[in-house]
C-alpha cells in the first residue's frame, strides 16, 4: 500500500472518531440532569412543576421543569402515558426519528472504523507479502561485462584444468553423453580467502558462455520461517528457465554447516531447512540438465557430510596460495596497465611474497601505483613496489614518534633482535629481509620480516624453528632487562607459538608422549574431560623456550650489535645484517 493511500485513510478513521465523540457531545453540551425517581415526577406533575418531557425511546425520560432545571427519570413504557402528560398540560417532544438516526449514525461510524482497522490489515499482510516475495526473489543477475577468462587467472593449473573440462562439457554434451557420462551436478573450490575462487567461477561462465548467477551464503540465512529455502527454490527457478547455467555460492559454510539436530545448542530449524532445500535441488529430482552449482568457502571442515556426496558437489578443487611462478604470473597480469620502470624486477618481487595470495599480490600492485602517483613520479618504480611491500604487511609508518622513549626504544630494538637473531641461527633456509623498531599504523611496535622457502609441506622441525623464532623477543627481553620486566609486546609471538604448538602435537602427531592421536577429533566429539593436551603443549613451549633462551645468551654479542645498530638507524635491511652476523 502507498504512503498516500495510508495518509487518506489516517484522516478518514480520525474524521470518524471526532464525528462520534461531536455527536455525543452535542446532545449534552449544555444539559445537567438531575436524577429524580419515578414518584418523585409524578408528585411534581402533580404540583404542575414539570414543563416538558422528552420521549426518545430510551430506558430513561429527560425533561425540563417550569423553573428551567433539567431532569431524568425512568421511562413507565405505558401506552396510555403520552395521554397522561397531555392531559397534565405538559409539553411533549417525540425524539425517536432522532435518537434512532443518531444511532444509525454512530452504528455506521463504528462499522467505517472497522471496516478501516481490516483494511489496514489486509494490506499489511499484503505488503509483508510482497515484501517477503521480493525477498525470497534472490537478486542474481547475469553476467554481462568484465569478462573474465581463464587467461586472466594465473597459477592454480590444476584447478583451471578440472575447470576446462566442464566448459567442454557444456559446449558439446554429446561427446560425453555417448559414453553415459552426466554433468556434474556441483564443483566445490575451497581454500584460503583471495586464492582466486570467484575468478575461476566467472572465467567458467564466461569461457561457456552461459548466464551466470552470484550469490552469498549468507543471502539465505534469513530470520523468516521458509524464506532462506523459498530463495533457493527460486534461485533455481530462474537458472532454469534460462536452461545451462552457472549459479556461484560464495562462502557456502555460512548455509551448509553440519546438521547437529534440533536438540543441539548450535542446532537451528531454518537453517537445517535451508540446507534441505538446496540439497533436493542438486539432487536432481527436478531435472535442472544444464546447471552447474559452484560454490567456494574457506572451511571445508564444516560443511555437512550430504553436501559433499557423489550426486551434489562431485567435484572438490583446492585453490590454494600461488607457488613463485604463479606469483610472477599474477604480478604481470596486475602490472599491463601500470607504467613499470625498468629496476622493477617482478621475479624478485615473487620470490620475496611467500604466502601471498593473489588478492594481496593484486594489493601489492595497486598500492605501489598509489605511491607512485602520490609522489608524481613518472613510473612506478622498486622503491615504490618495497614500500607497498611493508604498507600491505605491517602498515604505514607512524609520522610521529616523539612519544616514543629511549627506554621504550631499547626494549624494541632487542625484541625485534631477538627475532630476527633466532630466525639466521635455527634455519639455514629463512631468509630476514628487514628488521625495524618503526612503529605502524596497524598497532606494531616493531617487526623482523622473515621469508621462508616455498614448501608442500612443513616438518617437524620447521614447526620448532617458527617457535622458536615467535619466542625470540620475549627471551631477549627477560635475557636483557631481567625477569620482572618483560613487557607486554610478545602477546602476539605468544598466539602464534601456541597455535604452532597445538597444531603440532594436536594435528599432525608429531609428539612422542600424546603420540599419533588428533585431537581435533576428540574435541569435535565431546570427550575432552582431562586437559593433557594444554598441560603437554605448556611443557613444550617451556622447553623450547630455554632452548631460544640458551640460543640467545650464546649469540650475546650479536644480539647487542643489532639492537645497537637499530636504536641508531631504526630500521636495517637484510645486507645490513649479514654484514653483523659476517663479523
Amino acid at each position: 500500500m502507498k504512503t498516500n493511500g495510508k495518509v487518506k485513510l489516517a484522516l478518514v478513521l480520525a474524521l470518524s472518531i471526532i464525528v462520534v465523540i461531536s455527536i455525543g457531545f452535542h446532545r449534552n453540551r449544555s444539559f445537567k440532569y438531575k436524577e429524580i425517581s419515578y414518584k418523585q415526577f409524578l408528585k411534581r406533575v402533580e404540583m404542575n412543576l414539570v414543563e416538558e418531557i422528552r420521549l426518545d425511546g430510551s430506558d430513561k425520560l429527560k425533561g425540563k421543569f417550569k423553573d428551567g432545571e433539567m431532569f431524568t427519570t425512568d421511562n413507565p413504557r405505558k401506552e396510555d402515558f403520552k395521554e397522561f402528560l397531555l392531559l397534565n398540560d405538559i409539553k411533549v417532544v417525540e425524539d425517536g426519528g432522532k435518537g434512532l438516526l443518531n444511532q444509525v449514525l454512530s452504528f455506521l461510524l463504528m462499522l467505517t472504523a472497522i471496516g478501516g482497522v481490516s483494511y489496514i490489515i489486509r494490506n499489511s499482510s499484503k505488503q509483508a507479502e510482497k515484501e517477503m516475495t521480493k525477498m525470497s526473489d534472490v537478486d542474481a543477475a547475469t553476467l554481462t561485462e568484465g569478462r573474465v577468462t581463464f587467461a586472466d587467472v594465473a597459477g592454480n593449473e590444476e584447478a583451471k584444468e578440472s575447470l576446462k573440462e566442464l566448459v567442454d562439457f557444456i559446449k558439446d554434451p554429446e561427446k560425453y553423453l555417448n559414453y553415459g557420462a552426466r554433468l556434474p551436478r556441483g564443483v566445490l573450490l575451497y581454500g584460503p580467502p583471495g586464492t582466486g575462487k570467484t575468478l575461476l567461477a566467472k572465467a567458467l561462465a564466461n569461457e561457456a558462455n552461459v548466464p551466470f548467477y552470484a550469490v552469498s551464503g549468507s543471502d539465505f540465512v534469513q530470520v523468516y520461517a521458509g524464506l532462506g529455502a523459498s530463495r533457493i527454490r527460486g534461485l533455481f527457478k530462474k537458472a532454469k528457465e534460462k536452461g545451462k547455467s552457472v549459479i556461484f555460492i560464495d562462502e557456502i559454510d555460512a548455509l551448509g554447516k553440519k546438521r547437529r539436530g534440533a536438540n543441539s545448542p548450535s542446532g537451528s530449524e531454518e537453517g537445517d531447512r535451508t540446507l534441505n532445500a538446496l540439497l533436493t535441488e542438486m539432487s536432481g529430482f527436478k531435472g535442472n540438465e544444464g546447471i552447474i552449482v559452484l560454490a567456494a568457502t574457506n572451511r571445508i571442515d564444516t560443511l555437512d557430510e550430504a553436501l559433499l556426496r557423489p550426486g551434489r558437489f562431485d567435484r572438490q578443487i583446492e585453490v590454494g596460495l600461488p607457488d613463485v611462478k604463479a606469483r610472477f604470473k599474477i604480478l604481470k597480469i596486475h602490472s599491463r596497465n601500470k607504467p613499470l620502470s625498468e629496476d622493477v624486477d617482478l621475479k624478485k618481487v615473487a620470490l620475496e611474497t611467500v604466502y601471498f595470495s593473489g588478492a594481496k599480490l593484486e594489493s601489492l600492485m595497486n598500492e605501489s601505483a598509489m605511491i607512485a602517483a602520490k609522489t608524481k613520479a613518472e613510473k612506478i618504480t622498486m622503491d615504490h613496489i618495497n614500500k607497498a611491500y611493508f604498507k600491505v604487511l605491517v602498515g604505514e609508518e607512524k609520522k610521529d614518534r616523539t612519544g616514543i622513549s629511549l627506554e621504550d626504544k631499547k626494549i624494541t630494538a632487542y625484541h625485534e633482535a631477538g627475532h630476527a637473531l633466532v630466525a639466521k641461527r635455527v634455519s639455514d633456509s629463512i631468509r630476514v629481509t628487514k628488521v625495524s623498531i618503526i612503529p605502524s599504523t596497524k598497532g606494531m611496535g616493531g617487526f623482523s620480516l622473515n621469508i621462508p622457502t616455498d614448501k608442500m609441506y612443513q616438518t617437524k622441525k620447521d614447526i620448532i624453528a617458527n617457535i622458536m623464532i615467535a619466542l625470540g623477543g620475549r627471551a631477549a627481553e627477560e635475557i636483557v632487562f631481567g625477569k620482572d620486566c618483560i613487557t607486554t609486546g610478545a602477546s602476539s609471538d605468544l598466539q602464534k607459538a601456541t597455535k604452532m604448538v597445538l597444531a603440532m602435537i594436536g594435528s599432525y602427531g608429531m609428539d612422542d608422549q600424546l603420540g599419533l592421536l588428533n585431537y581435533d577429533v576428540i574435541l569435535n566429539s565431546n570427550l575432552n574431560n582431562d586437559i593433557s593436551l594444554i598441560n603437554r603443549a605448556r611443557d613444550i613451549l617451556e622447553k623450547y623456550y630455554h632452548n631460544t633462551i640458551e640460543l640467545l645468551e650464546k649469540n650475546r654479542v650479536y644480539l647487542n650489535m643489532i639492537a645497537d645498530k637499530l636504536i641508531v638507524k631504526e630500521s636495517l635491511e637484510e645486507e645490513e645484517l649479514e654484514e653483523i652476523l659476517a663479523k
